[in-house]
């Protein structure tokens, strides 16, 4: 085991981060600072490797390597960002290269979604399991996949997007985002309140409909609130007919579920552990799978980001 150390970013829309990590990827420093992604690429890219330069040791030959963890969609074999929405004006930006240029240490570039089912399998809720599906249900629903211990990100590295799965709903073609993300908890609660029912939201937005977020509707549900539990739940079982059909591609050991919308806890879960049962075709691809949530929290992506460096991109297990 090398006792080099090994530096993990994150690029985010809102905020960027780096940190550096032992062989056993123990967090040992971290710095952060606002992304400013309206002042485009060359400026954000200029202060994302000076912020890389604050945690890395004065001899380079101490590092392993340098993960970076950025939003979709990217090619991770180039190291090139393509045109993240949360990235305006990032258009086939080398990332990777950039990085290797500037620090001279081998680099990966990571979708923030695989990397963090990465860091769920190598330090998470999924340790010590070789088959891994990982779901975050957000502002949008991210992906992961590892089967034998390997990262499955496609020929283009654009594979692992769960998300967009086709589903149908009211006989028009959507996806498992478009139906069960925080945004879509938002609109079909605004619509059932503009549909007349009663809730307690409507007080907590002060009658201000467009105001309601799929948070409120999480603090209404964990209160009890009758229909934001309905919605709570409905995204629940959306969710998991997406795991079901996950289920029949990967056959997974177990499902780790993270991002904002799985802080409703049981009132997501458990719907959700009753579609899988309900609809898997047989009751062996779901005996014995967990569907959990994430462990590793706000620090997810930063870890991923560090084991692309151990797991050489996620393809050495």
């Amino acid at each position: 085991m090398t006792d080099k150390l090994i530096i993990g970013v994150d690029l985010g829309g809102t905020q960027m981060r780096a940190a550096s990590f032992d062989a056993e990827l123990n967090m040992l420093e971290r710095v952060a600072e606002p992304t400013l992604a309206h002042e485009g690429p060359d400026r954000v890219v200029e202060r994302l490797l000076a912020l890389v330069a604050r945690v890395l040791p004065e001899e380079r030959e101490a590092i392993e390597g340098i993960g970076v963890s950025a939003p979709g969609p990217i090619n991770p074999y180039t190291g090139t960002i393509f045109s993240p929405p949360n990235l305006p004006g990032w258009v086939s930006v080398p990332l990777r290269k950039l990085i290797q240029e500037r620090f001279g240490v081998t680099s990966y570039l990571g979708n923030d979604a695989n990397v963090a089912a990465l860091a769920e399998a190598e330090r998470g809720a999924a340790y010590g399991y070789k088959y891994v599906i990982y779901l975050t249900v957000s502002t949008g629903i991210g992906g992961g996949i590892i089967d034998d211990g390997r990262l499955i990100i496609g020929a283009g590295g654009l594979g692992g997007e769960a998300g967009h799965m086709i589903i149908v709903t009211d006989g028009r073609p959507s996806t498992l985002e478009k139906e069960a993300a925080g945004p879509a908890i938002a609109r079909k609660t605004v619509q059932r309140l503009k549909d007349g029912a009663q809730s307690s939201i409507r007080d907590m937005v002060g009658g201000n409909l467009d105001a309601i977020t799929a948070k409120h509707v999480g603090l209404a549900a964990a209160d009890g609130d009758p229909l934001a539990v309905e919605m709570i739940q409905e995204a629940g079982r959306l969710v998991g007919l997406g795991i079901v059909s996950l289920m029949h591609l990967f056959n997974p050991q177990i499902v780790v579920i993270g991002g904002g919308v799985s802080k409703a806890g049981d009132l997501l879960f458990e719907p959700m552990r009753q579609a899988v049962c309900q609809y898997t075709i047989d009751p062996s691809y779901c005996n014995n799978v967990p569907i959990v949530p994430a462990a590793l929290g706000d620090d997810v992506a930063l870890i991923g980001a560090a084991a692309l460096v151990t797991t050489q991109g996620g393809r050495r297990p």
